[in-house]
């Protein structure tokens, strides 16, 4: 949700903040992907939306079980 509090990002900040291209904010934006504010012909993203992006697309690592307990397996 975007709020009147929300600062607005042009497209080169968003490109900045995800340490992308320019290309890459154009296209979640085309695509519908991202929320955005159209301030007239200009558009802008909410600070809110890339950090909600952000979240929504960060993978948590795998916790792999320390190798030493499949060395000493029995068989059965």
């Amino acid at each position: 949700m975007v709020t009147v509090a929300d600062r607005l990002l042009t497209v080169n900040q968003v490109a900045e903040r995800l340490g992308t291209g320019l290309r890459f904010p154009r296209r979640l934006i085309e695509e519908r992907r991202i929320t955005f504010v159209k301030v007239g012909r200009h558009v802008r993203i909410p600070e809110s939306a890339v950090e909600e992006y952000v979240s929504a697309h960060t993978v948590a690592p795998i916790v792999l079980r320390p190798a030493s307990a499949y060395l000493y397996r029995r068989a059965a």
